[in-house]
Order: C-alpha cells, then sequence, then structure tokens
C-alpha cells in the first residue's frame, strides 16, 4: 500500500495502454489457442466471465453466463446468469443464481470446462465441420432448465487482437511489465447452437447462432471503464454475415498523460463474410484527437441520438450505429472489408426492442458491491435491445457494397 509514496513514476506518465499500442494492422488478427479459453479463475480483484449469446430461428434470445468474481482475500463469488427472450411469445425471463461447489477442470478435462452442483459446461474437441463445442445443461430452479450444444465452425477460429500471450490485453498503471490492472476479450464470432430450454416443464427448442465470449477484467470493475458498447449482427444471408464488436471508455484516472487525461476509447471487432472469418478490427480514441474518416482500421460505436433516461438518469441511445474496417484475413480474397450498420432503438418511452434495462448493483454479488466503490448516488445499467437491422458490407475486388439483411443484438453500458 506504500508504493504509491515512493513511485519514481512521474504524475504525468502514461497511465493506460491499449491493446492497439504493440500491435500493426496487419497482425490483427490472432487466432485462438487452448490455453487462451481456460478458466484462469485469477485472485486479487478479477472478474472472469465466459458468455454464450444465441439467437434462435424462433427469435429467442438466449443468454447464458458464467460470472467468476475475486474479491481480495474472500472466496471467490461464482454465478451463473441465464436470459430467455421472446416478445412475440411473451416470454422474458432472468436468472442469477449463485453457484455452489464450482470446478475446473472437471475431472478428465481441462480448465476448457467447468462444473458445480448447478450446471456443467463441457467442452469437446473434434475433426470436421465444427471443431470446438461446448455443451451446456444447467438447472436454475425447478421452472428453468438448460440442455445447449454449441459449435464454433471450422471457417470461424475464434480470436483476439494481436498474436502470442499477451495478446488482446488492455494494461492499466505506468509499467506495463507490472500493470494495476488489465482488460482482454476473446471471441468465438459465430457458433451454431442447438438443444432446448425447459419453461416449467415445456421444452421449447433452441436452434439458432450466436457468439461466445471469454473476457477478464483484472482490477475493480468501476475502474476499468465508464462505459461500454457492445454489438453483435448475425444473419444467414450472403454464405452467412456476423459483425461483432465490443468498445470500451476508460474512466478519466487512466490515459496518455496519467489521472485526469482518461476517458480514452478502445474498440475491438470482426467481420465475417461468406462464412468465413474475414476481418479483425481494433481501433483507439485518445481524448482530443480526430478519428480519420479514412483510416486504414475502423471499429467504432457511436450513440448517433441521445436522450434522457428518466429512470436511469443518463443519456440513453435511440439511435445507434457500429463502423467495421479491416485488411482481409481471408488468402483468396487479399484488400480490405469493411461493414456499417444504423439501428434506431427508439425513444426512452417507446423503444424498439429492449430486451431489458438491468440495473447492475441489484445483480452484483454482495461481496463485490461492498468492496466496489460506486460514487454515491449513480447507478450502473446495461440497456439491452435486438432488432432487425441491416448491414453493409464491401468485400476486396467488389464494384458494389452488398446489403444483409439480420439481427442486431447491442447493448450500453453505463457505470460513471
Amino acid at each position: 500500500m506504500f508504493n504509491s509514496f515512493f513511485s519514481t513514476t512521474a504524475p504525468d506518465a502514461q497511465n493506460f495502454h491499449p491493446v492497439t499500442s504493440n500491435v500493426k494492422e496487419g497482425e490483427l488478427f490472432g487466432e485462438l489457442t487452448p490455453k487462451d479459453t481456460e478458466w484462469t479463475c485469477a485472485g486479487s480483484f478479477a472478474t472472469e466471465t465466459q458468455v454464450w449469446y444465441s439467437i434462435g430461428n424462433d427469435g429467442t434470445y438466449l443468454m447464458c453466463q458464467i460470472i467468476h468474481s475475486s474479491v481480495g482475500v474472500w472466496y471467490p463469488q461464482i454465478q451463473f446468469t441465464c436470459k430467455v427472450f421472446n416478445a412475440a411469445k411473451n416470454i422474458k425471463i432472468w436468472k442469477s443464481v449463485n453457484i455452489s461447489n464450482f470446478v475446473t477442470p472437471p475431472p478428465g478435462l481441462d480448465k476448457r470446462s467447468s462444473k458445480s452442483d448447478q450446471f456443467s459446461v463441457t467442452h469437446k474437441a473434434a475433426e470436421g465441420e465444427f471443431p470446438e463445442s461446448y455443451t451446456i445443461n444447467a438447472n436454475l430452479g425447478k421452472d428453468l432448465q438448460i440442455a445447449l450444444d454449441v459449435r464454433r465452425p471450422a471457417g470461424v477460429p475464434g480470436w483476439k487482437v494481436g498474436q502470442g500471450e499477451k495478446g488482446g490485453f488492455s494494461y492499466f498503471g505506468a509499467d506495463e511489465a507490472n500493470p494495476e490492472g488489465y482488460v482482454i476479450h476473446r471471441f468465438w464470432p459465430r457458433t451454431t447452437a442447438s438443444g432446448h430450454i425447459i419453461i416449467n416443464g415445456a421444452a421449447e427448442v433452441m436452434e439458432g447462432t450466436g457468439v461466445f465470449i471469454h473476457a477478464i477484467q483484472g482490477m475493480r470493475p468501476n475502474l476499468v471503464a465508464a462505459r461500454w458498447n457492445f454489438a453483435h449482427f448475425q444473419s444467414d444471408e450472403h454464405g452467412g454475415v456476423v459483425g461483432t464488436q465490443m468498445e470500451f471508455t476508460t474512466t478519466d484516472a487512466y490515459g496518455k498523460k496519467g489521472p485526469g487525461t482518461g476517458n480514452v476509447t478502445v474498440s475491438v471487432g470482426s467481420l465475417v463474410v461468406g462464412g468465413k472469418l474475414a476481418a479483425v478490427t481494433a481501433e483507439t480514441k485518445w481524448p482530443g484527437e480526430e478519428q480519420a474518416a479514412d483510416a486504414a482500421v475502423i471499429s467504432r460505436a457511436t450513440h448517433t441520438k441521445t436522450e434522457q433516461d428518466a429512470d436511469t438518469g443518463y443519456k440513453g441511445p435511440t439511435e445507434v450505429a457500429f463502423e467495421w474496417k479491416g485488411p482481409s484475413i481471408i488468402p483468396e480474397t487479399p484488400g480490405t472489408y469493411a461493414g456499417k450498420l444504423v439501428c434506431d432503438v427508439g425513444p426512452v418511452a417507446k423503444p424498439h426492442g429492449l430486451v431489458d434495462k438491468v440495473d447492475v448493483l441489484a445483480e452484483i454479488p454482495y461481496a463485490v458491491k461492498m468492496v466496489v466503490n460506486y460514487v454515491a448516488g449513480t447507478k450502473p445499467y446495461i440497456y439491452q435491445w435486438m432488432n432487425p437491422a441491416t448491414i453493409t458490407i464491401t468485400e476486396p475486388g467488389k464494384d458494389e457494397p452488398v446489403e444483409v439483411k439480420g439481427i442486431l443484438y447491442n447493448e450500453a453500458t453505463f457505470i460513471s
């Protein structure tokens, strides 16, 4: 605790190092290794999650998430959260279950698998069209059970930004070698899901596509970011098209010249076109610096229209835009891939496709809540929407862009 008194670091030293700092434009794609999706169960203050989003062919939204929260010297807090939503069927179920007897790895498996009294998640490797999969079985109460197989197609490898063991990391603190904290996201950008959702004893068939994300925040969550944006667009048109993007904005404490120069925005994403991973994107926006419209790599989320929300106290978006642009990683189509979509999520009073507005403090574990010093009076909220959308895709060697219709699931998170 005394190192800050004796620190030789200049007070205006850069104390945030985004993932883009050490990655060249042509080396953004880092293919995931088996170790990348293993549970680390890091100590001190760290939040690690594995989350599977799936959108069924019938419009059902399903989210299954394991959250492993380390809170200093206390035992880790582990939750399984699940959301099932289908507006047409009038289904809206939210479960947050405290987990007992969490184990990774289970006997005979590696740390990509885990189990507890309430669930089992089994990672499997195979030859052929789907080289990796997860089998998820969860008993979340008398009214909800999940049995789901999530598979990754061979043409869409998992990715992180940059290669090697340090690929994907953004670091907090002046010394990258001994950081105060870090953020990492790893993706399977396109998955197929099949199985059943059992609601009050009645089985609903789940068949669709989605995304899997393994993420770690290696510090207290209120220090990592003030804002988050997440987008996942998917379509079976044009051979299979996916746009995935994760963006966060640092608090004011972490920036290019130390405390008070923060609010740095980092975005990572990818495009799947024709059923193949086509491009990985990553971009950092420093405060006061303009982002070039013709940049070689673009990865941007924009709240193009906003409105004050009395429920949350935040200016929530009423229209959002997501952009991607990056070098092709498909050998037979060298050049640049780009994508853009704009989605009207509607006014606060009458939103379009609102799945939920989540009061974060009401959902996180008590022990985590006690050590996270949110500013008095602030309420972290997550907006979640799912809407029809159209993405405009520009491909190398093609004279005209193509418009692809699909479904966009997106989130906007306000923390401070």
